[in-house]
């Protein structure tokens, strides 16, 4: 709600400076330095300048241009600290605004519309097929989960991509080892373990053999060829492996509008290769052909000197299958910070081509998940598999809830929804383009900065709720607001559509994962220090308002996260 009134000063401001100086200048509003001068600042001292007025002819034209805006209804005082002034709000019109705004838009809570009529592309997931979905997957796939019900919040259509990597030269390394080593028995009854197993067991044949790696290649340029041997291996190793991730993302309760990975755009590449010739962007160099992108980026290599194909240019077929298929207002990566040179090349081959689009593409880039500093893609050789790490969290949760409160129904179901959410609200409370530790036993802790606590926060409201009956009519009382503690919570509630607006234009759950935590926390204090069910029905009612408001701030921002909503704890 601030926000609002800050944009309105600003928006006024401009327009009666310009009235009164004949002179166009941009206006700053802001937050004051220090906490307690109030609530919005208007620096004069870069207007002294434009004007060529003495600072005290400024201020106090300044401040009478404020005091005859529309919003004087909301100041308390309108104060001057040297180049400054300073506004206080008054605490009881500020939280019956943010009632008001809750009331208009309570179906739809910090929604809004810069979105409307425009498509967002969102890759992200994409494990490789007959490999295990390790915990290297976890971040691609929360993150990119999140952003697309942030930008839907925004009013975006969103079309949710799983990028499988079903395609490359790996391919022909596993199919070569199934054919000599495997057995269709053994794939059947454990499929991902025993397929990582021949494709461990290759490169262990090939340090001994260094000429089963053209064998691998031929089988791949093959497969690229639509050899039906291959094609029915590679079909039948993909539908397994998506059987093991529906599992994963069942339990992250994640999913997509398309699985087309990499191999759906195999015969879309060669309208791109002949693209590129056509526009005589192809070089060749040492029989491979390359994109020159200038002394900046290094070549973008486009095809193998065996003709096969790479993660660049099926990048460039998608990219173009989705400009036709969706008309997308932006496309964006949900991809590892390592992947940063890729996707300048990506960018600037499809600049190149005369695309103007290419500007559209986006690269949403994360840090890695560590462990004792050290990147947490490996334990003693063996890959770290995410539904282990999931089942995990939910065993410790129960483990907590049984201690706390072993008679409650139907704990085994709350508990995997404490648990997977833990790990997902650890996850966005960092910032994506940061590494983070990764603690199971800190994730699930009922206190502190995690996903549990704003569960049981929740909870906590959700009980004296039930236990009032209460409905929610926007007739409150409006002297419990001039209270310090309380006002910061409005203040805080009424912030919430603004921190959803700048979370989706800067692609950054952490920005609500954060809202989240202090509001949870300006919440409990408030709940230490007041006492909700008083025996005075009207001062009951407000304080029974700012619950119920917050309890729906808080549900809403997990969904928007991915996390789930429990009722009881």
């Amino acid at each position: 709600m601030i926000e609002k009134i800050k944009r309105q000063l600003h928006s006024e401001l401009e327009r009666a400076l310009k009235v009164q100086f004949s002179i166009e200048v941009p206006v700053i509003v802001e937050e004051p330095k220090r906490a307690n001068q109030g609530d919005i600042s208007v620096p004069v001292f870069p207007l002294v300048k434009a004007f060529s007025k003495p600072l005290v002819e400024v201020v106090d034209a300044v401040r009478s241009l404020i005091l005859e805006t529309s919003l004087n209804e909301y100041f308390e005082s309108v104060d001057v600290f040297g180049g400054f002034i300073n506004i206080t709000l008054k605490k009881q019109k500020v939280a019956s605004a943010v009632i008001a705004d809750f009331m208009i838009n309570s179906d739809n809570i910090g929604s809004c519309a810069f979105g409307k009529d425009k498509t967002i592309c969102i890759d992200y997931s994409s494990p490789n097929i007959a490999k295990p979905f390790s915990i290297g997957h976890l971040r691609s796939t929360i993150i990119g989960h999140a952003l697309g019900n942030i930008l839907e919040k925004c009013g975006y259509k969103i079309i949710r991509i799983n990028h499988l990597g079903d395609f490359g030269t790996q391919f022909g390394k596993i199919i070569y080892a199934y054919i000599h080593y495997g057995s269709e028995e053994a794939v059947k009854k454990n499929p991902i373990a025993e397929l990582e197993k021949l494709y461990v067991l290759f490169h262990e044949k090939a340090k001994k053999d260094p000429e089963l790696e053209s064998k691998a290649r031929e089988i791949f340029r093959d497969l690229e060829q639509n050899d039906p041997k291959y094609q029915s291996l590679w079909s039948w190793f993909r539908e397994e492996s998506l059987k093991e991730y529906m599992q994963v993302y069942k339990k992250l309760n994640v999913n997509f509008d398309s699985y087309d990975g990499e191999a759906f755009y195999n015969d879309k590449m060669k309208t791109v290769i002949d693209e590129l010739k056509a526009k005589a962007l192809l070089v060749q160099d040492e029989g491979a052909m390359i994109v020159d992108l200038g002394a900046e980026l290094p070549p973008a290599l486009i095809q193998k000197s065996d003709g096969s194909t790479l993660y660049i240019t099926r990048d460039l077929a998608a990219l173009f299958y989705r400009k036709a298929t969706y008309d997308f207002h932006k496309c964006l990566y949900v991809v590892g910070n390592e992947q940063k040179l890729h996707f300048e090349q990506l960018k600037r081959v499809v600049g190149l081509m005369g695309y103007p689009y290419s500007e559209d593409i986006v690269h949403v880039n994360f840090g890695l998940v560590l462990q004792d500093g050290k990147k947490m893609s490996t334990r003693k050789g063996k890959t770290v598999k995410l539904i282990d790490v999931l089942d995990e969290a939910v065993s410790l949760s129960l483990d907590y809830i049984v201690e706390k409160n072993p008679d409650l129904p139907g704990k085994e179901e709350i508990a995997e929804k404490v648990g997977v959410s833990a790990i997902i609200f650890n996850d966005l409370k960092n910032y994506r383009g940061n590494d983070f530790e990764f603690n199971l036993q800190d994730m699930v802790n009922f206190f502190g900065q995690t996903g549990p606590y704003l569960q049981y926060t929740s909870v906590r409201i959700n009980s004296i709720l039930a236990q009032a009956e209460f409905q929610f009519t926007g007739k409150v009382d409006g002297s419990w607001f001039e209270k310090d503690h309380v006002y910061e919570l409005m203040k805080t509630i009424g912030s919430y559509g603004e921190i959803i607006e700048k979370s989706a234009l800067e692609y950054a759950p952490n920005l609500i994962a954060k809202y989240l935590l202090n509001l949870a926390s300006l919440f409990n204090t408030l709940y230490g220090k007041d006492r909700i069910l008083v025996e005075d029905i009207e001062e009951k009612q407000t304080k029974l308002h700012v619950l119920y408001m917050v309890r729906a701030i808080l549900n809403d921002g997990m969904n928007l996260l991915g996390m789930q909503i429990i009722e009881r704890m």
